[in-house]
């Protein structure tokens, strides 16, 4: 176990120190960084460079390698921690007998939203589900499920949003508002953990970018990030 016991300051979402990731094996080069309120930081890399193990590994589903991970209270697997985080990781995970909107509704509920009926009419809304609302998930597209997903995670309250690939299976009009929304999120003191291969996102809501490669891992500006970005 490499998770520190000390947690950062309070405006310190995650720091990470020299941290390594994988499985047996590292599958990228170790990493340092923070995040703190109010800022989004963009993982980019190609496929198989590491972007989603980090991303597991800092939510606390996998021991890290070396180098330590800490969070507010410590361990990434304190429930404290757990019930601070949203995240996507890509995982299509549902209950086949709940339609899509009782899965939103199961969400708000476990998790104490209030008003929770009128969250999620807004979030199958503005997620594009209206007409598919009362359909199960083997009756979704993979876009329609994969939109599901991202309104679950938004529905929930959060100090930190983590999100693997969100732009995956989305048209260029849910693209878009995907952008917007993630810039609204760190404009309103949220923090965000964001893998990605689209250069959107870097350029319209990074204000930090993680390249991650074979033989390098560096932090760069989102603009350089976005240039990096669009040569792998």
């Amino acid at each position: 176990m490499a998770t520190s016991t000390t947690a950062p300051p309070a405006d310190v979402l995650v720091r990470a120190t020299r941290l390594e990731v994988g499985y047996d094996l590292p599958v990228c080069p170790p990493v340092t960084f923070t995040l703190a309120a109010g800022e989004l930081l963009a993982v980019v890399g190609a496929n198989g460079t590491g972007k989603s193990t980090l991303l597991r590994t800092v939510v606390g589903q996998l021991e890290p390698l070396a180098g330590t991970v800490t969070v507010p209270g410590g361990d990434p697997r304190s429930r404290d921690f757990r019930a601070s985080v949203a995240a996507d990781l890509g995982d299509d995970a549902f209950f086949p007998a709940l339609t899509a909107v009782e899965h939103l509704l199961l969400t708000c509920y476990g998790h104490g939203v209030p008003a929770p009926r009128e969250v999620v009419d807004q979030l199958v809304e503005e997620f594009g589900l209206t007409t598919r609302a009362d359909a199960l998930p083997a009756a979704l597209s993979s876009g329609q499920r994969r939109r599901l997903l991202l309104a679950a995670a938004f529905a929930r309250p959060r100090s930190l949003l983590v999100l693997d690939e969100p732009e995956q299976r989305l048209d260029p009009g849910m693209r878009a508002d995907l952008v917007e929304r993630l810039r609204a999120e760190r404009e309103a003191g949220g923090a965000a953990l964001v893998a990605t291969h689209d250069p959107a996102v870097v350029r319209g809501a990074a204000t930090a970018v993680l390249v991650l490669g074979e033989d390098r891992a560096a932090l760069a500006a989102p603009a350089d990030g976005a240039a990096a970005l669009e040569l792998l």
